[in-house]
Parts: C-alpha cells; sequence; structure tokens
C-alpha cells in the first residue's frame, strides 16, 4: 500500500511540475543576434517573436533530435563592433546555431567570429552580396533576396511597368545601400534599357530627416526615385512622408524588403501609392493556402497577437530549415548542415517547397506591390 502511494506522489509531482522526459533533455540553444533597439528594433523584436513561434511549433512537434528549442537572443543596436561583442557572448553559451544579420555592415562583422568559433551562422535579411561571396564565412546561408536579385525585380520593375526614363537614387550610404543601387544599375544596363540618372543622394543609416536631399530630388523632376533604406522603425518612414509632404514629382519606389506594414502603419496616408516588391504576403497565395504557413501565422497571433510580416517569416524559416536538416542528419555539427542546406531543397516549409543556390542563397520569387489605403495589395502579374 505504501508503495502504491509513493508511486501515485510521484505521478502527482510530476504532472504539477511539468516534468516529462521531453523536458528533461538538455536544450538546444539557438543564438539569435537583431536589432531590438533604436530605428531598426520594433522590426528586431518582431522577427525575434516570430522566430519564438516557430521554436514552438517545432517543440510542439519532438523539437530537434528530442530536445527542446531555447531561444537566445541579443541586441546588436545596429552596430558592428557591438555585434561581435553579442556573437562572442552567444558562442560562450553554447549555441548550436545563430541566426542573424538585419544590417550588412553587422553581419560582415560578425561572419568570420561566428565561423572561426565553428558554429553555424544563417544570414537572415542582410543583402550584400559580400555575405556569400566574402571571405568571412565559407559555408554561409542566407534566407533574404541578395542585393543582385532585389536589384533585378526593381529594375524590371521601372523598366516593364513603370517605363521610367528619368530615375532618381535615395540610397543608405553603406555596404547594403550602395550594393542595392549599384544592382538595379548593372540590370538596368544588361538588359539595354536606356534611361537617364537625374539625381543621386546618400545618407547614413540612422538618418530621419531627408528634406534637403529631397528637395534636390524634387528639382530633377524624375518619373521614379528609388528609396534604398533599410531603417525601417526610423529612417523610411520619415522618408515617405516627407516625399509627400514636399509633393515628390513621379513613382516613389522602395527597395525590395523595406517595406512592412510597420512602415505604412508609421507612415499613415503618406504611403498611399508606394511601390515596392517583396517575397512574403502571409494571406496572399500561395502563402494564404499553405498548412504550415497558417499555422505559424496562428501561432504568432497566438503569442504576440500580431500577423507576421516578411521579415518575421525569414525569421521563422531561418530556424524552420535548421530544424529540418537537423533532425534529417540527426545532427547539430555546422559542416553536414551548411552542406545539407547549400544547393538543397525542402518541402512543406512555410515558404512552400525551397530550395538554396550551392552558394547558400535561398531561391526566391519576387512580387511587386503597391499601397493602397494603407495596405499591401500584390500584383500577381508582375512577378520576377
Amino acid at each position: 500500500m505504501k508503495t502504491a502511494l509513493r508511486a501515485l506522489a510521484l505521478v502527482a509531482l510530476s504532472a504539477l511540475t511539468g516534468v516529462s522526459a521531453y523536458a528533461q533533455h538538455s536544450p538546444v540553444k539557438v543564438g539569435v543576434i537583431l536589432p531590438l533597439s533604436g530605428g531598426a528594433g520594433p522590426q528586431g523584436q518582431h522577427v525575434t517573436q516570430a522566430i519564438q513561434s516557430m521554436a514552438a511549433i517545432i517543440n510542439e512537434s519532438g523539437g530537434v533530435m528530442g530536445r527542446p528549442i531555447e531561444i537566445l537572443s541579443r541586441d546588436d543596436e545596429s552596430t558592428p563592433a557591438i555585434g561581435v561583442s553579442r556573437a562572442n557572448e552567444l558562442i560562450t553559451q553554447g549555441v548550436s546555431v545563430i541566426i542573424e544579420g538585419w544590417n550588412s555592415p553587422v553581419a560582415l562583422a560578425m561572419q568570420p567570429v561566428i565561423s572561426r568559433a565553428g558554429i553555424l551562422d544563417i544570414t537572415a535579411f542582410a543583402s550584400a552580396d559580400a555575405i556569400l561571396s566574402g571571405e568571412g564565412n565559407p559555408l554561409a546561408v542566407r534566407l533574404n533576396a541578395s542585393n543582385s536579385q532585389g536589384g533585378a525585380a526593381v529594375a524590371s520593375v521601372i523598366a516593364n511597368k513603370l517605363k521610367a526614363k528619368r530615375i532618381a537614387f535615395l540610397t543608405q550610404n553603406d555596404a547594403y545601400g550602395n550594393g542595392t543601387q549599384a544592382s538595379i544599375e548593372a540590370e538596368l544596363k544588361r538588359i539595354g534599357y536606356a534611361y537617364e540618372k537625374v539625381a543621386e543622394e546618400k545618407f547614413p543609416f540612422t538618418q530621419s530627416d531627408f528634406r534637403v536631399a529631397l528637395t534636390n530630388v524634387k528639382a530633377a523632376n524624375p518619373d521614379v526615385t528609388v528609396a534604398i533604406n533599410a531603417n525601417e522603425g526610423l529612417g523610411m518612414p520619415a522618408l515617405i512622408r516627407q516625399s509627400r509632404q514636399i509633393r515628390l514629382p513621379g513613382q516613389l519606389l522602395a527597395a525590395l524588403g523595406t517595406v512592412a506594414p510597420s512602415v505604412i502603419s508609421v507612415a499613415g496616408d503618406a504611403a498611399n501609392g508606394l511601390m515596392g516588391t517583396d517575397i512574403y504576403f502571409p494571406d496572399v497565395e500561395p502563402f494564404a493556402s499553405n498548412e504550415l504557413n497558417r499555422k505559424f501565422v496562428a501561432k504568432t497571433k497566438e503569442m504576440f497577437n500580431y500577423t507576421p510580416d516578411k521579415f518575421m517569416a525569414v525569421g521563422a524559416f531561418a530556424l524552420e530549415v535548421w530544424a529540418m536538416a537537423a533532425n534529417e542528419l540527426k545532427t547539430l555539427d555546422k559542416e553536414p548542415l551548411a552542406k545539407r542546406i547549400r544547393g538543397g531543397s525542402f518541402t512543406d516549409t512555410i515558404f512552400g517547397d525551397a530550395t538554396f543556390e550551392p552558394n547558400g542563397q535561398l531561391k526566391s520569387r519576387i512580387y511587386t506591390f503597391s499601397v493602397q489605403d494603407q495596405k499591401i495589395v500584390v500584383d500577381l502579374d508582375q512577378r520576377n
């Protein structure tokens, strides 16, 4: 009788404390390094939440190799030196993978540090071509479209949809911005499209007052102004509002992936009429009917009361693909996992069937959109 009561007590204690064989396994630590403060802080916070949502989905299905995922997030403050410091912190914490890279300069600074530590480094957003072609990380993986992919998409809109001849550039003066502009111009040249560059204004990532630059652009009377601004928390909404206030002529066209719903929310009515390109929309086909995407959207709403945007989906997808590779190969080792992802294909992800180039770049279908009544409206006939 005493033995039976003791057994029942142990069962009750286990139920009360939530202890299970699964939970008792040591967690697999996943590092996340994104800006959580400053101009890009709101977007970095949302992406971190989306990664936590995906971790919850994966943990509900048995985790990684039977172990739960634990997310360790750090704020890079959009500063290369701080990003390197945060990477070193996570390395000492014993993470198995690091998902990083909102700003290209920060990502490029962190890459060699993470690589030397023997940890798989997945760049989520930073789009500078050097992320994959540089020597900092020979086993690099990137989810967001590259400068070259984004440049080709914007060039296609200029040449095929807008047929604009007088082009102005408002360009973030760093590896991301200059690389994106160079890619747009290279693609226009490649397709033999005749145009005139009537204005070019450069600015730092932290800038929020564009009135002088916009005045110069307005004087050039462009058919289209390409805005290349990755500061979605502060810079891009300000640029949009000030463009409307100054009555900038022609079409304002945002570089790929620089206009999230949060940008439109801050910019308000001034965002109406804006055009851009991107790779993911939660409620537009082929994503709307994707079962795993619907599950991800529902889980994010449940946990954080927020509908995920492209940035959130890319962050979650980075974790999803890594976990799929780890469970398939039954290892957490960097090299085999990188080789499985680079040049590999994955089915049934939140992005549907996904394929990576041999250099680690995700192949992406890019859609053109416009903002109408402060909502993103996708042009399904204009895809790249």
